[in-house]
C-alpha cells in the first residue's frame, strides 16, 4: 500500500466528509475520491459507508484506520532515527530582504521541535531574485512571494495579502480609502532592473508581463522603494501587512490581485527535510496539511 495514500485514506477517516480532507490534504477533491476507490479495490473491502453529509467507516475501515496511523507514526519514528544515524544536517533557507519576518516566529519554533539536531541558515536576497537563490542553488528551500517564472519549482501557498499603492502622507490621494490603477496613471512608479524575472518585475510594476513599464527610478531593496517615495514622491506597491515609517502610508487597490506568500523549493529535489518543511509551514499558516500543492503557474 501507497504510504501517501494511506495518509488520504486518515484524512478523510478523521475529517469524515471528502471535501473537508481534501482542503486538509490541499488538493481538490475528484483525485482524492479517486484514489480510495483505488484502495478499496486494492483490499477488497469497503473502507466507508459514503452519505450525501460525508462518510462513516465501515468495520474494515476502522480496522484500516488504526493500522494506517500505526504505519504512519512508524514511517515518521524511522525517518527520525535515519536521520540521526546521519549526523547533523543543515537547511539553508531564503528570505526576501524585506521578509524577515515572514519565517515567523512560530514556523521557526514548529521547525526546531521537529528537528532540534538541524542547523539552519537564512539568506537574504534583494527585490532582483525573487526566489531568493533557489535556482541557482544557493539556498534549499524560500520563503518568498509570487509571480515568478515557476518552471523547475514547486510552491505552496501560505497567505493572500492585499497590495496597497505607497505614497507620501502629504500626497493628495493618501487619504482616499482604496484606489484604481487607473488612478495612478499619471504618476511615476519604481522599477526593478533589467534581468530581473519578468513576471515578477511587471507585477511591482502594476503591469502585464511583456507589457510596457511605468517609467520611474530603478530600485534593488525595499529600503530604496521607501526612500524613493519619500524624497521625489515616486509610487510603488507593497503588501499591507508591511509596516511602514513614519511620512508614509499605504492605500489599498482595488482591482490590483494580492500578494502570494508562498513557500517554494526545487521540483526534482529528494531531501526530506525539504519535504518537512514544506508541511511544518504550510501546517503554521493555514491549519494541519499533509501534501503540498502547486500554486497556479505563472506561465500559464
Amino acid at each position: 500500500m501507497d504510504m501517501r495514500v494511506l495518509r488520504y485514506f486518515v484524512a478523510v477517516a478523521e475529517e469524515r466528509h471528502f471535501g473537508r480532507a481534501a482542503a486538509r490534504l490541499h488538493m481538490s477533491q475528484p483525485p482524492l475520491s479517486r484514489a480510495i476507490k483505488r484502495l478499496e479495490a486494492e483490499l477488497g473491502a469497503d473502507l466507508l459507508h459514503r452519505s450525501t453529509t460525508g462518510v462513516a467507516l465501515t468495520p474494515a475501515g476502522t480496522v484500516l484506520y488504526d493500522e494506517a496511523r500505526a504505519l504512519l507514526e512508524q514511517a515518521e519514528r524511522a525517518r527520525a532515527r535515519v536521520a540521526a544515524a546521519a549526523g547533523p544536517a543543515v537547511i539553508t533557507i531564503g528570505i526576501l530582504a524585506d521578509s524577515a519576518e515572514q519565517a515567523g516566529t512560530r514556523l521557526a519554533a514548529a521547525f526546531r521541535r521537529r528537528h532540534p539536531d538541524v542547523h539552519i541558515r537564512i539568506r537574504e536576497a534583494d527585490l532582483t531574485d525573487p526566489t531568493t537563490g533557489l535556482r541557482t542553488g544557493l539556498v534549499d528551500v524560500a520563503l518568498t512571494r509570487v509571480p515568478f517564472d515557476d518552471a523547475g519549482i514547486d510552491t505552496v501557498m501560505l497567505r493572500s495579502d492585499p497590495v496597497g499603492v505607497v505614497l507620501r502622507s502629504d500626497d493628495p490621494l493618501a487619504d482616499r480609502e482604496s484606489l484604481w490603477l487607473s488612478d495612478l496613471s499619471d504618476r511615476r512608479w519604481f522599477q526593478l532592473p533589467e534581468g530581473t524575472d519578468p513576471f515578477w518585475r511587471a507585477y511591482w510594476n502594476g503591469t502585464e508581463p511583456g507589457g510596457e513599464l511605468r517609467r520611474g527610478p530603478i530600485v534593488r531593496t525595499v529600503h530604496e522603494c521607501l526612500q524613493a517615495v519619500l524624497w521625489s514622491g515616486t509610487i510603488g506597491l507593497a503588501p499591507r501587512t508591511h509596516a511602514l515609517p513614519d511620512g508614509l502610508v499605504a492605500v489599498r487597490l482595488t482591482d490590483m490581485p494580492p500578494s502570494r506568500l508562498v513557500v517554494a523549493w526545487n521540483s526534482a529535489t529528494a531531501n526530506p527535510l525539504i519535504r518537512s518543511f514544506v508541511q511544518i509551514a504550510a501546517a503554521t499558516y493555514r491549519g494541519d496539511a499533509i501534501e503540498p500543492k502547486r500554486t497556479p503557474s505563472a506561465t500559464a
